[in-house]
This record gives C-alpha cells, structure tokens and sequence, in this order.
C-alpha cells in the first residue's frame, strides 16, 4: 500500500517482509523456542535406559538395587523439575526484559541452556544422576524466559498487519523441536543405550546459533523509544526492520502510546493486578492460558501410545505413528501462520478449543467401546489427531499472540510473567494430577478436559475481542468500556491512520 499524507500527516502503510525481519524472527525461533519443545519430548523415547543408568549408578555407589518407589520418584522430579524450572523462568521475565531489553533477555537466556546441555552431555561419565535432575531444572528456566520472551520480541518487531502470523512462528519452532526429538529418540538413532547422553546435550547448539547470530539484528524499536528513550536507535531499527528510510507513521504511533503510558510508568506485577483499566485483558490471559494447559493436551499425548496399542500397532512400530502425530501438529502450526491474519484470533481459538472439546467427548466414547467394538480403536486413533489439529491451530498457537497485542508497552513485561506463571503452573499440575485422574476415573478423566475446553470457548466468545491488525492502543480502547474506565492522552498533534479513526480518537475513551 502506497504511503499518502493527509493534511500534511504522515498515513501508516501497510508492513511487508524484510530479509532483517524474517532472519531476526527464524533465529530467536530456533535459538530459543525450538529448545522449549525439545526438552518437552526429550526424555521420553529414552526413559528406559536413563532409568537403567539410575539404578546402576546407585548399584555402584550402595551396593543393592535402588527401590521401585525411590527409581520413579527420581524419575518423576527428572520429568517435573522441567516446568518447575519453567515457572521460575517465567517470574524473571519482567525484570530482564525491562533491564536488559528483549534481544538482551534472549542473549543471557542462552546461559540456562548451554550450562544444562554441557550437564547432561557429561552425566553418564560422572556416574550422577543428580547432575541431570539439577540440569533439567535449569534448562526449565531457559524455557520459561524463552516462551514469554519471543513472544514479545515478535510481537514488538512486527508491523501490526503480520503481528499474528509473527506470533506464532515461536510455537510452530517449538513444535518442530518436540518432532525433532522424537526423530531423534528413534531407537536406531539417539534413543538407545549410547545414544541417549549426546541426545540431551544437543540442546545446546541452537543457544550457540542465537548467541553468535541475533546480536546482528535489531532490539525492539518500542522498547528504545518508550522505555530507553533512545529515538535515534529505535528509528534505525525501524529502518532496518521495514526496508524503508520513511517511518515516520509508525514513530508517531508509539509516541502516542509513550504518552498515554507517563502517568503510569512501569507496571510490576502487583500494580498490574490492581489496576482497573486493565482487569479484564488479565482475567482474559489468565483463562486463555489455563484453557490451552488444563484442556488435556500432555494427557492426549500420555495416552496416545497406549492407544496406538490398542489399535494393533506393533510395539516398535508406535514410536513412528508418534512421530506422525508429531508432523500434523507442525503441519497444522504452520497452517496457523498462513490463516490467522485472514481468520482472525477470535475465530482460531473458538475453533481449536471447540475441536478439543469434541474430540475428548468422542475420545472418552471410543476408549469405554474399543474392546468391545474391533473398529472403534481406529476411531479412538481418529480422536487423538483431530485433537492434535484443533490444538494446534487455537489453543496451541493463539494466547501469545493475544497477550502481545492486549497490552501496552508499560505492562506487557508484567502481564507475559503472569501469563506464563500461569501457562508453567497449569502445565505442572496436570502432570502431577493426571496419573492419579486417569487411574480413578480411566478414560472419563477426558469428560474434564472437555468441560475445561467448553469453559473456555464460552469465556472468549463472551469476552475476548478480535485484536488483529489494529494498534496497540486501539486494542486498549476495546476493553476499556468493560473495564469502565477512561484512558487519558497527553497534548500533541499526531497521526492519522489510513481507514482507521484518529489514534488521538482511539486513546480518548469516554469514562463510565
């Protein structure tokens, strides 16, 4: 779209794709929330000889064969120390990125997965299994920065017509590091008795690749000019960003921003959970973020081989079924990508979290007939990747995406730690519930997830706006009315933006 002046005002126009843009967002991607996913799937595939190393270890250092209680609750602090750590991980968010900006979070970042890479590389010659435990939490925290912190990082890099498209490459890299390790943990390739060391330590090239490469890219623009202050370097990065010397449209609309945010200043956590104008986008990503852990998918994903089971698929043939549910989750991300600036998010997670919803319904119908029905275990199969589909597409893909853009820059830091605190607790808790759900209620456990995934899907139909290409401060003004709250602008003369109301509009919201 050609750029015009109106009345001798710069107009917006619309963003594109740069080399700068695409190569800055691939490689945090890779470097940053492709490691999330595959320290996800890590330690499945080679469950059996890290447990084999556990007891050998402890033969060796006691004497006697370690106790089935004590060998599964190693096992279990190995599996739960990973989103433990991703909690902590998710409550240093504000502070760094406020202090050492978004592109200078992911650069230290890398400390939390080099560290544990070289940790777990080395566990199998220090005969300690402790070492990997202590490494799983650390590498915990590397997830839990990284999956708040790219979000954002996109979010602020992207011009507002591809801030969703954006916004999503962070979970379609996660998904190709979970099919990554599951490629890997095939037993004639890393998921093996020799195989399984070198696995786990591998986490740490990506870290290498971000850490030689993303300080040629730009920081945030918004976060020079609004929080540094610095307008001559957020203008360049503009610059770089866009492919273009004239920038001016986009400057005047995060000066409004910096002066409709004076009065408030930097949020912390506590401010952002008293104030008014913001209750509603809070409850919003608190809900949406709940949905998309609590909705049953790390339990679709531990039932699945069982399932395969059922079906008659030979034992050593369900690792590669595994790996296929594994592509049609990047497959549908990727799809994600290519639909939600069309589709809008409102619409995206409506979809997936109807999809899930029917899914567990019919799910928990298939596993209560499969041994009395012979074709109905290809029905529970059917379940599992039609669950797999609307997951990736809405609550998989979405809440990110919609945290960036409900918030401005004063307190999307502090709403990102609380969104992921939330997404890094939920995750926890179904891991540690689940096994006790599914051995009391057996296949109804998934009538929860269902009632989980409909809560939800009520909950945004209800209340969660359509955020696409609108400005941040535009968003703001759809919620303020719920909110029953008025956002005040400083003086100045700025911008307009082509078929849009005036952002000076967008800002003065009438107070109720």
């Amino acid at each position: 779209m050609a750029q015009t002046e109106e009345w001798g005002k710069p107009v917006e126009r619309t963003g594109r794709l740069t080399a700068v843009l695409v190569l800055a967002t691939l490689i945090s991607g890779f470097g940053s929330s492709f490691q999330y996913g595959y320290n996800v799937a890590a330690v499945n595939s080679p469950s059996p000889f890290m447990q084999q190393f556990y007891n050998a270890t402890y033969m060796e250092r006691y004497g006697a064969p370690m106790e089935g209680t004590l060998l599964t609750l190693l096992w279990s602090l190995t599996v739960s120390m990973y989103p433990l750590g991703g909690f902590f991980g998710s409550l240093m968010v504000a502070p760094l990125v406020n202090k050492l900006g978004r592109k200078g979070t992911l650069l230290f970042n890398n400390i939390f997965s080099i560290v544990p890479a070289v940790m777990m590389g080395v566990s199998e010659i220090a005969k300690s299994y402790e070492i990997i435990i202590v490494a799983r939490f650390i590498v915990g925290i590397c997830a839990g920065l990284s999956s708040n912190v790219v979000p954002m990082y996109l979010g602020e890099l992207a011009p507002k017509n591809l801030r969703g498209a954006l916004g999503i490459i962070p979970q379609l890299f996660i998904t190709i590091g979970i099919l990554s390790a599951q490629v890997l943990g095939i037993r004639r390739i890393l998921g093996n008795s020799t195989g399984w060391t070198l696995m786990l330590g591998l986490t740490g090239i990506p870290a290498l690749v971000e850490l030689l490469l993303l300080p040629f890219f730009p920081e945030s623009p918004r976060y020079m000019l609004i929080q540094r202050g610095d307008e001559k370097t957020a203008m360049r990065a503009l610059q770089r960003l866009r492919g273009r010397e004239d920038v001016d449209a986009e400057l005047s609309e995060m000066r409004l921003e910096d002066q409709s945010e004076k009065a408030e200043g930097h949020l912390s956590v506590l401010s952002l959970l008293s104030q008014r104008s913001l209750r509603w986008q809070l409850i919003s990503i608190i809900v949406m973020n709940m949905g998309q852990q609590l909705s049953g998918v790390n339990a679709i994903y531990y039932y699945a081989d069982s399932i395969y089971a059922s079906a008659g698929v030979k034992q050593d043939v369900i690792q590669y079924v595994t790996v296929g549910t594994g592509a049609v989750n990047v497959f549908m991300t990727i799809a994600a990508v290519f639909i939600v600036e069309a589709a809008g998010r409102r619409v995206l997670l409506l979809c997936g979290f109807g999809i899930c919803c029917g899914a567990c319904v019919l799910l928990t119908v298939a596993l209560n007939f499969q041994e009395t029905v012979t074709w109905m275990s290809y029905g529970s199969i059917a379940c599992v990747i039609i669950y797999v589909i609307g997951h990736a597409i809405g609550p998989s893909s979405i809440p990110n995406v919609v945290t960036t853009e409900m918030f401005r820059q004063s307190a999307r830091p502090a709403a990102f730690m609380v969104a992921g605190s939330v997404h890094w607790l939920s995750n926890f808790t179904v891991g540690l519930v689940f096994p006790f759900l599914e051995r009391g209620l057996g296949s109804y456990s998934f009538i929860i997830f269902a009632f989980i995934c409909l809560v939800t899907l009520i909950y945004i139909w209800l209340v969660v706006p359509e955020t696409k290409n609108k400005t941040f401060l535009e968003n703001c003004q759809m919620f303020a009315k719920r909110n029953k709250v008025e956002i005040k602008l400083g003086d100045g003369d700025l911008p307009l933006t082509e078929g849009k109301e005036s952002l000076e509009d967008a800002a003065r919201v009438t107070a109720f």
